[in-house]
C-alpha cells in the first residue's frame, strides 16, 4: 500500500538549541523533547525520571471523599458491596484491582461482569436486579455507568446506590450516584484528564489507603493490571499515566502478581515486555474471555491467590483466544473476498460489509483489518438478537462518529468516538445504511486522508546512532499514544552485503551511511522492494530504532516503516 511521508511541523529551533545546551544530548533528541512539550530542565528531568511520588492526590478528583465517606460507612455496618465493570481489558483489570484490594478489608463482597451478548455495554437493568435480589446495597461500577441516568434513577429507587468511576466523557446530565469519579466532568479540577477506567479504580484504592493509613504497597502491587489496562485502552501514555505504565512494566517484568504471570505464560512470552507486547499479547487474551464466553475468567485470573488455580484459568483464556483467532480469520477471509470479488466495493470510499452469520465477539477486529487493508472508513455488519450490530473504524483525521451522525435516522443507537465506534440498526436498514455511509464519507473525506501516513519526528545520519544516544532514546519509553516511539529519516543509505526475504514479505538487511556503522533493519510487508535495493544504489529509509534481544543478545535493530528509491 503507497504511503504518504510527512515531516513534523518545524520546532522552535531556538528551544532546542537550549534545551540541547542544557541537558548536553544530541539536537535531535532535544527536538523530540520541544516536539513533546518539553523544553527546560526541570520538565525534562520530569520526564525522564518518573516517580511514583508524582502521583496527583486521589482527593482532587470530584466526589472523592464522598466515595470513601461511604465505602468507610458500608465497612463500618457490614452491607453487602458489588464490584460492577464493563468485559473489556479495562473493566476486567478494574473490577480485578478494586475487589481484589477491598476483599482484604471487607468480607461481603462480590464483582459483576455484564454479559458481552445478553446485557450489552455498560450497567445494565439486569445487573441492578442481580444487585437487589441479592442484598447489595452499594455497587461501585468501574469504565461505565457516566451516561447511565436512567439505570442510575432505578437503582436508587430499589434502594442501591452507586459510586461512578468512569473515565468517559459525560453527557449534559450526570447520573444521581453517591459520587461520581470522572476527571472529564466539566466541574472536576482534578489535574490528569486522560486515566483509564482502571485508573480511575486504582486512585480510588489510593484515596482509601490514605485516609485510612494503609500502606502504599498494598496499593503498588496493582500497578502492572493498571498498566495494562493504560495499554489497551490506548490513552494517552503522558503526565499520571506515563508514571503508572512506567511502574507498571516494571512490575510485569520483575514481580508480577500471579495471574498476570500465567497470563504471560500462555502467551510464550515471559520478560522484557513492552507497551506494545502487552497489547498484542496479553490484551487479546483477556478480551477472547468476553468475546468467546464470559469476561469473569478474565477477573477470575487476575485475582488468583495460587498457580494452580490460575494455571486453570489461564489455560481457558488461551483456549478461548485460539478459539477468537479462528473466528477473526475465516470472518476477515470472508471479508476481503466480499470485497475484492465486486468492483463497486472495490471502488468506494467506505467500506461496509454484512454477513448475519458473523460472531458478533470479533467484528471490530475483523473491522481493524480490513481498515488497514484499504485504508478507509470501514463498518462490519453481523445479526444480533433480532437487530444487526455493527463496529466500525476509522482512517487518522477522519470523524467516523460524525459521518454516524449523518445516518442516525436509520440507526437505533450508536456511540463512540472519531476513530471507533459501535451502532445498532433493524435489518430493513442495511442497504439503506450502506448506501448513505458511502455518501456521507465521500462528500467529507479528503484525498489526503485516504493515503496512510507516516508521520517522521526528525531527520538523522547514522553516524549519531551511538550508545549514548540510543541510551537517552531509550528512556523516551515506555511507548504510546501521545508519546509514540520516534520515527527518523535517513536519506542516501546503502545496503551493506545480502538483502533477503524472511517470511511471506519482509525484508532483512544492513545499511549504512559513509562514515557510519552498519545497522541490522527488518521492514515488514516491504518484499515489493527486494529486487529494487541493490548495493550502489542509495536509497532514503524511515524507520524506528530499537532493541532486538535475541538469545539473551542485545543489539540496535532498526524497524523500516518506509523504503523510497
Amino acid at each position: 500500500m503507497q504511503k504518504r511521508w510527512a515531516i513534523r511541523e518545524n520546532t522552535d529551533e531556538e528551544a532546542v538549541s537550549n534545551l540541547a545546551a542544557a541537558l548536553a544530548i544530541n539536537p535531535v533528541l532535544s527536538k523530540l523533547l520541544v516536539q513533546r512539550g518539553i523544553d527546560n530542565f526541570e520538565d525534562a528531568r520530569y520526564f525522564f525520571r518518573p516517580d511514583h511520588r508524582h502521583l496527583h492526590d486521589p482527593f482532587l478528583m470530584k466526589d472523592m471523599d464522598k466515595a470513601i465517606d461511604r465505602i468507610e460507612e458500608a465497612i463500618k455496618t457490614n452491607e453487602k458491596i458489588l464490584v460492577y465493570g464493563d468485559y473489556d481489558v479495562d473493566g476486567t483489570t478494574a473490577v480485578s484491582v478494586v475487589y481484589g484490594f477491598f476483599k482484604k478489608y471487607h468480607r461481603h463482597l462480590e464483582y459483576y461482569i455484564p454479559d458481552r451478548y445478553k446485557e450489552g455495554y455498560g450497567i445494565s437493568t439486569q445487573g441492578i436486579d442481580y444487585a437487589a435480589e441479592h442484598e447489595f446495597s452499594l455497587i461501585i461500577a468501574l469504565d461505565c455507568g457516566i451516561k447511565s441516568v436512567e439505570k442510575i434513577a432505578y437503582a436508587n429507587e430499589l434502594g442501591i446506590d452507586f459510586i461512578i468511576c468512569d473515565h468517559h466523557t459525560p453527557g449534559d446530565e450526570l447520573p444521581e450516584a453517591v459520587a461520581v469519579l470522572d476527571p472529564k466532568r466539566a466541574d472536576c479540577e482534578y489535574p490528569y484528564k486522560e486515566l483509564s477506567g482502571c485508573g480511575i479504580g486504582f486512585k480510588l484504592i489510593q484515596a482509601f489507603a490514605e485516609r485510612n493509613n494503609i500502606p502504599f504497597e498494598e496499593v503498588s502491587c496493582y500497578f502492572d493490571l493498571v498498566a495494562i489496562s493504560i495499554a489497551c485502552d490506548i490513552v494517552h501514555i503522558t503526565g499520571e499515566n506515563r508514571v503508572l505504565a512506567y511502574y507498571g512494566l516494571y512490575k510485569l517484568n520483575n514481580n508480577p502478581c500471579i495471574g498476570v504471570k500465567t497470563l504471560m505464560e500462555v502467551a510464550g512470552k515471559t520478560s522484557n515486555y513492552s507497551i506494545a507486547d502487552i497489547v498484542f499479547l496479553l490484551g487479546p487474551r483477556i478480551n477472547a474471555a468476553g468475546r468467546i464466553d464470559d469476561a469473569k475468567h478474565a477477573v477470575e485470573l487476575l485475582i488468583a491467590c495460587n498457580e494452580d488455580s490460575a494455571k486453570i484459568k489461564g489455560d481457558l483464556i488461551n483456549i478461548k483466544n485460539t478459539e477468537r483467532k479462528g473466528h477473526d480469520l475465516s470472518i476477515t477471509d470472508a471479508a476481503l473476498s466480499m470485497i475484492d470479488n465486486d468492483a463497486i466495493l472495490i471502488g468506494r470510499k467506505s467500506t461496509v460489509v454484512f454477513n448475519e452469520n458473523w460472531h458478533k465477539g470479533v467484528i471490530g477486529i475483523v473491522a481493524s483489518r480490513l481498515t488497514e487493508k484499504y485504508y478507509r472508513p470501514t463498518v462490519v455488519l453481523t445479526r444480533s438478537n433480532g437487530h444487526v450490530a455493527g463496529s466500525a473504524r476509522s482512517v487518522l483525521g477522519y470523524d467516523l462518529y460524525e459521518a454516524l451522525c449523518g445516518c442516525s435516522d436509520l440507526l437505533i443507537q450508536f456511540g463512540g468516538h472519531k476513530y471507533a465506534a459501535g451502532l445498532t440498526m433493524a435489518p430493513e436498514n442495511v442497504e439503506a445504511f450502506i448506501n448513505r455511509f458511502e455518501e456521507v464519507v465521500s462528500s467529507t473525506i479528503t484525498d489526503e486522508q485516504l493515503v496512510q501516513q507516516i508521520l517522521i519526528d526528525a531527520e538523522l545520519n547514522l553516524t549519531d546512532i551511538e550508545s549514548k544516544f540510543f541510551r537517552i532514546l531509550h528512556q523516551f519509553s515506555p511507548f504510546g499514544p501521545e508519546n509514540m516511539s520516534p520515527v527518523f529519516i535517513s536519506k542516501n543509505v546503502y545496503v551493506s552485503g545480502n538483502a533477503g526475504l524472511v517470511g511471506s514479505n519482509h525484508i532483512k538487511m544492513t545499511v549504512m551511511q559513509p562514515g557510519s556503522a552498519m545497522f541490522d533493519c527488518i521492514a515488514f510487508n516491504h518484499g515489493e522492494y527486494l529486487s529494487k535495493i541493490k548495493k550502489d544504489t542509495p536509497f532514503d529509509i524511515c524507520y524506528s530504532i530499537e532493541e532486538n534481544i535475541w538469545r539473551d543478545k542485545r543489539s540496535i535493530q532498526l524497524n523500516i516503516k518506509g523504503i523510497r528509491m
